[in-house]
């Protein structure tokens, strides 16, 4: 590793090691020595990194001083603690156990600080899922958006229609509640029913509403394929939702998903390229694998069958006049994903089977035994249908961030920042060390307004990943998800090491992270 001219070192540790608040009068608590720092957003150099409390209080080459423990980083690359965009781990972070609630998945991987509520699923009460950090505690910190989909359910159901005037009324007042109980902002999945029946100014309203509140707006798109509108269509709606809302937007798990829009990636980096030129604030993120997570319904039942609900769906299925309608919808949408050997089932009785491998035990066709499967229950499916020149692509830009998407049944949960550095800088060399750090770390807090995180910095959270270059990678496989990442030596969380040697601590030293509105915005902001 190149060391910094000499000038630039000392100009970095004269403005990097003056701790404040008279740091340098007590010992630290922490010191890691020797390790080349890649500080987040910022040249890497070799060097320290002082900790007291919660906080960092020196970093640069050589920093002066003695520590109640030091930890040797010769060798090994220290970097701020990942941050995930976008993740379903609401289940992880309130679970009774407290060894689950560790999010042991992310801490192998040195992800310190993760968002739930994504793709329209997020909470109403915003306040109880972020006061629960505090009765039961959290290995990592957490944020949430609240969701369009719960939002919509509780105010209009399932029904395909457009809101009252009342309800939109009711709909926007559950949004500002729930940014007045610290939402990052709303999220939306526009392609999962009930969220798939809205029309543009509903979304508007409600996005409108939470950029009032200083927040973002996150998405999944309406199409990521050619399933409705089409996916350049989908990017198209969302450009101008943040546009007529005068919002941020943040596009989910960015790809180009199916055969038929395989080779998409620059058209569609080219609508956002010219967005981000107006000067709206368009950005993405983006999970290192060829294959998708989602439910068998969402993949498969056309959206019109899915109006009313589950047992609306199930009924149309049973109906001699509609079930033939369904059946031909389906098997268009199992062409769009490759067909019956690209679906991986990740739960219930035919978990690690491919739906031809379920349709040949049955002795049936794919679309009978995807229905046959259904009727037990929507089954969660990996689904493989990403090409890799697309996937590099969106990787490349600035702009887009690493998420993992965590959800059941899929290696991401277990190995999303680990894969990319391993697959995606050391072997293919797509991106810097530089690149994968900084759009894991500072990119990351500055597209969510997360403050004093993402950046090793006096004064910031002491949120730091020791990890091994030649080492880190992924151990989760399609076949086998759940296995845990390595190479990660040291993460340490809010000033506490939570992970030491690969292995977990036990320390649960995570924080639940609420957004705060400009003043004057909320009735109480005492919070």
């Amino acid at each position: 590793m190149r060391r910094l001219a000499p000038a630039l070192a000392v100009a970095l540790l004269a403005s990097c090691t003056t701790p404040p608040h008279g740091a340098a009068d007590a010992p630290f608590d922490l010191l890691i020595r020797g390790g080349t720092v890649y500080p987040g957003g910022a040249a890497p150099f070799r060097g320290d990194i002082a900790i007291r409390g919660d906080r960092i209080v020196a970093i640069g080459p050589g920093v002066a001083g003695s520590a109640a423990r030091t930890i040797d980083a010769r060798g090994m690359i220290v970097s701020p603690g990942f941050i995930d965009p976008h993740t379903h781990m609401t289940g992880w972070l309130t679970d009774p156990d407290p060894k689950r609630r560790l999010v042991e998945p992310f801490l192998a991987q040195g992800v310190t600080t993760a968002v739930v509520g994504n793709d329209g699923g997020g909470p109403v009460e915003i306040a109880a899922l972020l006061d629960g950090a505090g009765e039961r505690p959290v290995g990592i910190n957490f944020a949430a958006f609240t969701g369009f989909g719960t939002i919509r359910a509780a105010v209009i159901g399932d029904a395909r229609r457009a809101p009252t005037a009342d309800e939109l009324s009711r709909e926007t007042a559950v949004v500002r509640r729930a940014m007045c109980e610290g939402a990052l902002g709303i999220s939306t999945g526009l392609f999962y029913a009930p969220q798939s029946f809205s029309e543009k100014p509903e979304v508007v309203a409600l996005a409108r509403t939470a950029g009032e509140m200083g927040g973002i707006y996150d998405t999944h798109l309406r199409d990521e394929s050619d399933y409705t509108v089409g996916l350049g269509v989908a990017v198209d709606e969302t450009i101008a939702i943040a546009r007529e809302a005068g919002i941020p937007v943040h596009i989910s798990h960015i790809k180009a998903l199916g055969v038929n829009v395989h080779g998409m990636a620059p058209a569609i980096i080219d609508k956002v390229e010219a967005a981000r030129a107006a000067g709206l604030a368009v950005t993405a993120s983006q999970y290192p694998w060829e294959a998708s997570g989602t439910s068998m319904v969402a993949s498969l039942v056309p959206l019109w069958a899915l109006d009313g609900g589950r047992q609306a769906m199930l009924a149309r299925l049973e109906d001699p006049a509609q079930q033939e309608r369904v059946r031909v919808g389906m098997a268009e949408n199992l062409g769009r994903r490759g067909g019956a050997g690209t679906l991986l089932i990740a739960e219930g009785r035919w978990k690690g089977s491919r739906l031809s491998h379920v349709a040949a035990a049955m002795h049936t066709d794919p679309i009978s035994a995807a229905i046959a499967v259904i009727r037990t229950g929507d089954v969660g499916v990996v689904s493989f249908n990403m090409a890799e020149a697309d996937i590099a692509a969106f990787m490349r830009q600035p702009w887009v961030v690493t998420g993992s998407d965590a959800s059941g049944g899929h290696p991401r949960v277990f190995g999303s920042f680990a894969r990319k550095y391993a697959v995606y800088v050391r072997e293919r060399q797509v991106l810097s060390l530089r690149d994968f750090i900084d759009r894991s770390t500072a990119v990351t807090a500055d597209i969510l307004g997360i403050a004093d995180r993402g950046r090793l910095k006096v004064g910031h959270f002491a949120d730091v990943a020791v990890f091994d270059p030649a080492t880190f990678a992924a151990r989760a496989t399609y076949e086998e998800p759940e296995r845990t990442a390595v190479g990660m030596r040291v993460v340490i969380v809010n000033g506490r090491v939570a992970l030491e040697g690969g292995a977990l601590t036990g320390t649960a030293a995570g924080r639940a992270l609420r957004h705060r509105p400009p003043p004057g915005r909320c009735p109480d902001q005492s919070r």
